[in-house]
């Protein structure tokens, strides 16, 4: 390789990265526009920008995917889980219950519900759960682990590490963790901003980083520069949550959903 490709190829690789809607995957399309999603998920489009997104991460139709915690608005559950069902596989990594034991039966009801009344497409869906992904996930077996807004309660539980450790070493050598979550300041630290709930950029990158992966590209789909990240209950004061109910409700509707970074790592063969 020549000495200039050896420079340049690392600085390429993390620009900001814009692709066409679905990369083209007509059958992606289908499923994001399908009847299967409920009008509360496909009212989040804009702001999710789900062809975009995953186009991003690479997701392919033939892919082992895991998703961590589908919540029970089962949001990208809906689109992934019947997308991979002929060719892939979709594991749904379910909360283990310590986080939020209210909410980890609340996803499983959901979760279990869909796949029981609606066979044909959630009945190949795999369940696991995350911490405890390792126990149900073989080893170098997966291509795609997607996380969304999840890692501040890792953080404010005290287990991140633990819980990428596991993506780490269920993930295929070269294998890709997407990250998406709410992006906080830069001129705070973590400490300053988990009350908030949004997350230090470069802090997230130098975490994981750390783990065993390594970061390729940054996306911009979810970003949203309305978003001023000083809210009274943090950034569940904004839709969906809108926490404060009534009031400014007009206000934090006209800003929208969070600031987002959506960030793709591959995983390198051993963590440093």
């Amino acid at each position: 390789m020549r000495p200039i490709l050896r420079i340049l190829l690392p600085v390429l690789a993390v620009l900001h990265v814009g692709l066409a809607p679905a990369a083209g995957d007509d059958d992606l399309l289908r499923w994001i526009d399908g009847p299967q999603r409920s009008e509360k998920n496909r009212q989040r489009d804009g702001a999710r920008q789900p062809a975009e997104t995953l186009a991003f991460f690479g997701l392919r139709a033939d892919q082992t995917v895991v998703e961590i915690w589908p919540s029970v608005g089962v949001w990208w559950f809906e689109i992934l889980a019947p997308y991979l069902r002929d060719r892939g596989q979709y594991i749904a990594a379910l909360h283990a219950g310590a986080h939020n034991p209210a909410a980890a039966r609340a996803e499983h009801e959901v979760v279990e519900r869909r796949m029981t009344s609606s066979p044909a497409l959630y009945g190949k869906v795999k369940v696991a759960h995350s911490p405890g992904l390792t126990e149900a996930v073989p080893p170098d077996s997966v291509d795609l682990l997607l996380t969304f807004s999840n890692l501040h309660n890792w953080m404010v539980d005290g287990n991140v590490e633990e819980v990428v450790r596991e993506f780490h070493a269920v993930l295929k050598p070269g294998g890709v963790l997407g990250v998406v979550d709410h992006r906080g300041r830069e001129d705070l630290s973590r400490e300053a901003q988990l009350k908030s709930g949004y997350l230090r950029e470069d802090e997230i990158v130098a975490l994981i980083e750390a783990l065993g992966f390594r970061l390729v590209a940054r996306g911009e789909m979810a970003a949203n520069p309305r978003d001023t990240r000083d809210y009274p209950e943090g950034v569940w004061t904004l839709p969906p949550t809108l926490r404060m109910k009534d009031v400014d409700r007009e206000k934090y509707l006209a800003i929208g959903e969070s600031d987002k970074f959506t960030l793709k790592f591959v995983k390198i063969v051993a963590p440093r």
